[in-house]
Order: structure tokens, then C-alpha cells, then sequence
């Protein structure tokens, strides 16, 4: 099989029939259909929604980022064979999971290729909403500077690198830059506090006060749900973030539901158990790439610092990495996927052109 045509990179110039321009974020791009051809398949597909409802096609990629920016490998090997196939199959996985214990719907509506989402219009909440079960990454790293504070949460003395939290910690974050919040900084990923979300819930995006302890229930008990799961299969859940949006119901009642992807290698941080029980840390999820860029080069602070953001774009672009750093990414990326969902994955030959195709035949959104 030819790698570099298995590797969806680019995911934004599909020839879907859409309404408005094409918004292509780090790894995923959304189409949104035509007025006609979203209520065309309402219609025609049965969804569970209102008619006028908002449609659109999210097609995600194999593109690989990390600390802000993307990377690529020599070779002409533009992301990470499997990649997009692993997250949609974990996310899918999960959301199954997560209506089987009664939780909240997820914006999918329907699952054409691997590599693909129909999903409905949802207003999101403007918050990242993280949780953590043990400190590691970023909070350990402002701990060990002397940080106790952490999203109004105050953490006791003692604490050591990698270790289990008392509790699960819900440390929100910005989505996007918010302006005129009080004692909220005006950028993007800025950590919050609940204080702050619940006297301007609206300025979050929620509809009520009372919606934002149904996110926080959901996120603790989509937390639970996954690391349940994932402690069958001796993997441990350290943390994850998850967003949250409101859809309508098919009589036009605003419901919260889970948005983006949840419980995957590049949303979240999964250990494997066996080695931590034995006092070593060996990362199933995209923290490993992360380690490995900050040894690969020099002057790791460029990386961090986000103060020296031309520097660090320049360094992803002008650094293409080792082919084999790219394929065991693959692999930790599809090794934890087969476990998660009990069956193998395969690698797609022609991923562009298959979702193409299918989109033409089934759905007649082919220009």
C-alpha cells in the first residue's frame, strides 16, 4: 500500500455541496449542506431531528498536531497512517457507550465512511472542559513551580509527579478568546473557574445556571464511564477534555449534548497499567509525540514558551520529521483503538476518493 495516499492530510477541498465556506480546524473540517439537501436527508435518512435542523458533513484527517502547530515527516508522508480511522472509531466507540448508561446524545447523527460525521448544528458552550484525575503535563508543571491554584481549586502540599488526585478535578478552560469577562483573561485556552462560569453562564453560552452542574454531572460521569471501560483492558484514564453544546430535540426543546470527539489518544492522556503499577510511565495517547518532539529538539522552551510562537511555527515547518516517528505514532494510535473497540482496524487505501464515492451514491452530495 502506498503510505502517502492511505494519509488523508488535507480534508478541506472535497467536493461536497455546502452552503458556506468550508471551516477546516487543526484535524477536522466541516461542510455544511445546502437548506435543501439538510432537510433532504432528515427526510430521507429518518433522523431523529427537527426538519429545519442544520446539517453538515465533518471529514477528519490523519494530520498530526501537537503544541499548536502541524507536523509532518520525510518521505512525502504528510500525517499518521490510521490516525483519523483510530479517533472517529474510538469516539463512536464511546458515544455507543455512553447512550447504552443513559448519558447525553453526542451531534452525530449518522457514520458514512471512517473517516466521517453527519452531524447536526449545535450552539456550543464556549468552555474546554477538562478533567483530571492525576497531575501530570501542564498542572505538574505549574505545581512544581509553586502553583496551588488551579481554576479555584486549591491543591494541597505533598503532591508528587504522576500521582492520583483525591478527586476528579474539573480545570475548565476558554474556547476561544472571550472579551470582557471579569477576572477572565482574554485569550484563547485560558484556564476559569466555576465561580466565574456560574455568575456569566451566559457568557459561556449556557441557557441557564442549572445547565452548568448538568455539564459538570456529564463530564464526571462520562469520565467514569470511559475509565471504567478502559480499566478492563488494564489502561488508565489520567485525564480528558470535553465539549459540550446545545442541539434541539425533535419537538424543539434545547438539550445539552456531548460535541467534538471524546476519550481519544489526542484528546486525552491514557497510560498503560501495568507499567504504572511497576513505576513507569508508557503513554497510549498523543503525549507520547509530545515528549518525543520536546527531546528532539534543542531548545525544548520553543515548544512551551508560547511567547515564541514564530519560532515554534517555524520549527514544525521547517523540521520534517523521520518517517519511523510518524509510524510508531500509527501504531500506538491504532494499537489502542483495537483494544478499545475489541476487533482490528484497516488502514484506508484511497481515503479521499472512498469518501467521495460514498457521498456521491448514498447521499448525493457530490458536486
Amino acid at each position: 500500500m502506498n503510505l502517502a495516499n492511505a494519509v488523508l492530510a488535507v480534508n478541506d477541498d472535497l467536493p461536497i455541496r455546502t452552503s458556506a465556506a468550508v471551516h477546516s480546524g487543526k484535524v477536522r473540517s466541516v461542510y455544511w449542506l445546502t437548506e435543501s439537501d439538510s432537510q433532504r436527508l432528515i427526510a430521507s435518512q429518518g433522523y431523529d431531528v427537527p426538519i429545519d435542523t442544520p446539517l453538515a458533513v465533518m471529514v477528519i484527517s490523519d494530520r498530526i498536531s501537537a503544541f499548536d502547530c502541524v507536523w509532518k515527516a520525510q518521505g512525502g508522508l504528510d500525517g499518521v497512517p490510521g490516525k483519523g480511522t483510530a479517533l472517529n472509531a474510538i469516539s463512536n466507540h464511546w458515544f455507543d457507550l455512553f447512550k447504552q448508561n443513559g448519558l447525553a446524545d453526542s451531534h452525530i447523527l449518522d457514520i458514512p465512511h471512517p473517516f466521517v460525521w453527519i452531524v447536526q448544528k449545535a450552539q456550543p458552550i464556549m468552555i474546554e472542559a477538562i478533567g483530571r484525575q492525576y497531575i501530570t503535563g501542564s498542572m505538574w508543571r505549574a505545581y512544581h513551580n509553586g502553583d496551588r491554584e488551579f481554576c479555584g481549586i486549591t491543591l494541597p502540599e505533598g503532591l508528587q509527579k504522576d500521582s492520583k488526585l483525591q478527586n476528579l478535578l474539573i480545570t475548565p478552560s476558554t474556547k476561544g478568546v472571550l472579551k470582557g469577562i471579569p477576572d477572565v483573561q482574554e485569550a484563547d485556552d485560558a484556564n476559569i473557574s466555576r465561580k466565574s462560569i456560574v455568575d456569566h453562564f451566559g457568557r459561556f453560552n449556557f441557557k441557564s445556571v442549572d445547565d452548568v452542574a448538568l455539564y459538570e454531572s456529564l463530564l464526571k460521569q462520562g469520565f467514569d464511564v470511559i475509565s471504567g471501560a478502559l480499566a478492563k483492558l488494564d489502561q488508565i484514564f489520567v485525564d480528558t477534555k470535553f465539549e459540550f453544546g446545545y442541539v434541539k430535540d425533535r419537538t424543539g426543546r434545547d438539550k445539552l449534548i456531548y460535541m467534538d470527539e471524546v476519550g481519544t489518544p489526542d484528546s486525552s492522556r491514557i497510560w498503560d497499567g501495568e507499567a504504572y503499577r511497576n513505576g513507569q510511565v508508557i503513554e497510549n495517547s498523543k503525549e507520547g509525540f509530545r515528549q518525543l518532539l520536546l527531546k528532539q529538539f534543542p531548545d525544548p522552551d520553543i515548544l512551551l514558551n508560547k511567547n515564541r510562537m514564530p519560532e515554534r511555527f517555524a520549527l514544525a515547518k521547517d523540521n520534517l520529521l523521520p518517517q519511523e516517528v510518524l509510524l510508531q505514532v500509527s501504531k500506538t494510535y491504532m494499537d489502542i483503538a483495537e483494544k478499545i473497540i475489541g476487533k482490528p482496524l484497516a488502514l484506508n487505501a484511497d481515503p479521499r476518493q472512498e469518501i467521495i464515492d460514498v457521498l456521491n451514491s448514498k447521499y448525493a452530495l457530490i458536486d
